[in-house]
């Protein structure tokens, strides 16, 4: 086939064919399939005599059609397609049927879509949809868990330099080094050291309070996800003490159920409406260390109770050492939507607030644990702030 014409055939697969695409290209075989896939999702309904896209409501279709994306797509794609089917089409229902749940192709959105179902869920699907969310799940835990634990880690070691190490195996000869260059002798070629830079000694107990404070609105479906993940690996840790609490208009504490996130996420409850300063009182009430707390909201900030409380509220927690970061987003979803006036009146405050990927989550963790500028690290990753 020509380049000419490898475009032309392309282009005939974007358009959707029909009397007005101006390809005059016809598909046959693979292509011919791969075009009626697309057509199920993405081309309107025509009038009888037309070329006709839509799966309707029956099982079996749809069954066939996740089929035929499989074959013809990649993974990834086959992903996008099945959400882009769930919301344009409505196939809500159909995913109450455990031979659908056994078809599809498992992904953050479609776990989010299938904890919103939850609740009107049979017994017979549940135990399907709990068996996808736990494949989902373990293949989050494995792409991001090490990341997690080798930055948190190399983060509390860091934090916890000294400038009067006990043995000379504690002492970090590279940043001494650095930090007596002004001492060097060029005479005997060597560096006077007047200042010792070491590690303190590894301490066994809980050197860092987390809160993770997580909206589980519609809206924050794929972030629950990932927060859970995250909230099972940082748990995992000795040297974190992690509790995860998740609201709308009430309040619950998660954390008892932090070693399995796949139990975690059946406990959540999608939808509903959102009280963001009733969770963080309760969270403020979980702090034992301000100094050395970290509280992560991740919100939306869309808030349903009483707002100039809420930020009274972040703002003794601040003043007390409490360090505070609000998450529009944990996703890779891009860009959220967002209370921009709660969002600046934040910033105002010292409180960055911005869009995380889970990729980038592990070094905000570093850098919140080093008490690092975090509104300048979020100028270098975020994809949205305040």
């Amino acid at each position: 086939m020509s380049a000419a014409d490898e475009r032309m055939r392309r282009w005939r697969l974007v358009l959707g064919g029909g009397d007005a695409d101006g390809t005059g290209c016809a598909l046959e075989g693979a292509d011919a399939g791969m075009d009626a896939a697309l057509a199920a999702v993405y081309e309107p309904v025509r009038e009888q005599g037309g070329r006709e896209g839509g799966l309707g409501a029956s099982a079996p279709r749809v069954a066939r059609w996740l089929g035929d994306i499989r074959t013809y797509f990649p993974s990834t794609v086959v992903q996008v397609m099945q959400k882009d089917a769930i919301e344009k089409l409505n196939l809500t229902r159909l995913l109450l049927e455990p031979e659908m749940l056994e078809a599809v192709e498992p992904d953050v959105h479609l776990v989010g879509t299938l904890l919103a179902l939850n609740k009107v869920m049979p017994d017979q699907a549940r135990e399907s949809a709990r068996a996808l969310v736990r494949r989902v799940v373990a293949e989050l835990e494995r792409r991001l868990a090490q990341k997690t634990r080798a930055a948190v880690t190399g983060a509390l070691d860091r934090s916890a330099r000294t400038h009067r190490p006990r043995r000379v195996a504690d002492i970090d000869w590279n940043r001494t080094i650095r930090a007596n260059l002004r001492n060097y002798l060029p005479e005997r070629n060597t560096v006077v050291p007047s200042r010792l830079v070491g590690y303190a000694r590894r301490q066994r107990s809980v050197q860092r309070e987390v809160v993770l404070c997580i909206d589980q609105s519609g809206s924050m479906a794929a972030s629950v996800v990932y927060s859970s993940v995250f909230g099972a690996v940082l748990a995992s840790m000795r040297s974190l003490k992690t509790s995860l609490v998740v609201f709308d208009t009430a309040v619950v504490d998660l954390t008892d159920q932090l070693h399995d996130p796949v139990e975690l996420l059946f406990g959540t409850q999608l939808g509903g409406g959102t009280d963001i300063n009733r969770a963080v009182a309760y969270c403020q009430g979980l702090i034992a260390r301000p100094a050395n707390s970290i509280v992560i909201l991740i919100s939306d900030l869309y808030e349903g109770g009483v707002r100039q409380e809420l930020l009274r509220r972040v703002a003794t927690m601040t003043q007390a050492g409490v360090q505070v970061i609000v998450l529009l987003a944990l996703s890779d979803e891009g860009a959220p939507f967002y209370d921009h006036e709660n969002a600046a009146a934040l910033a105002a405050m010292g409180v960055p607030a911005f869009a995380c990927t889970p990729d980038a989550f592990p070094e905000l963790m570093a850098a919140a644990i080093e008490r690092r500028d975090i509104a300048r690290w979020a100028e270098r990753h975020a994809a949205v702030k305040g």
